[in-house]
């Protein structure tokens, strides 16, 4: 048996859900999501007690169990997104590095001879306040990757630790050449 799948999932009260076929559907305060599930996973909503849960036809098979865990990961994601949202803080550390918002584009200026614009998916919203780089949305996926693509401009590098980390990140610093003396 699968240890995540077989947990059902506790839905809040503001949140409703609808399944058509291996598609499902959750709307809540902040918004709706919408995603296809794997072909083998079985949904199945109980109103009364506002629990999803979610199994395989063969439990056995070590491929279903796989898409067992994987969907229930998927839709506890929805329903956590739906209501809380998800987040991630970056950091930039560098003389003269710094990250403006104009328009809705983030602007980059990390150290190359042009700016670097980036435009977040629709859904993604992100503020910047000094060094700082919050980015918010309801869909954990798309907040994930654009902070990941964000931090792909410029990487830390592990001498001075100049560039783009994530807030609780840690850059294991290296030395420097060492000078030896004439002997």
């Amino acid at each position: 048996m699968s240890r995540i799948g077989k947990l059902p999932i506790t839905i809040p009260a503001n949140v409703t859900i609808s399944i058509h076929g291996s598609v499902l559907s959750v709307k809540g305060p902040l918004g709706e999501l919408t995603q296809t599930m794997p072909s083998k996973a079985i949904m199945v909503y109980n109103d009364a007690e506002k629990q999803l849960e979610i199994s395989v036809a063969h439990p056995e098979e070590k491929s279903e169990r796989a898409f067992w865990g994987l969907s229930r990961a998927l839709a506890a994601n929805m329903v956590c997104g739906v209501t809380e949202g998800f987040s991630k803080q970056l950091e930039i550390n560098g003389v003269g590095y710094r990250a403006n918002i104009d328009s809705g584009t983030l602007t980059l200026s990390v150290g190359f001879s042009h700016p670097v614009i980036m435009v977040p998916p629709q859904g993604v919203e992100v503020k910047v306040e000094k060094n700082v780089i919050s980015i918010r949305g309801i869909d954990k996926q798309q907040v994930g990757e654009f902070a990941a693509n964000v931090r792909k401009v410029r990487k830390p590098e592990p001498y001075k630790g100049k560039g783009i980390k994530y807030s609780d990140e840690i850059i294991r610093r290296k030395a420097g050449k060492q000078v030896k003396s004439g002997g």
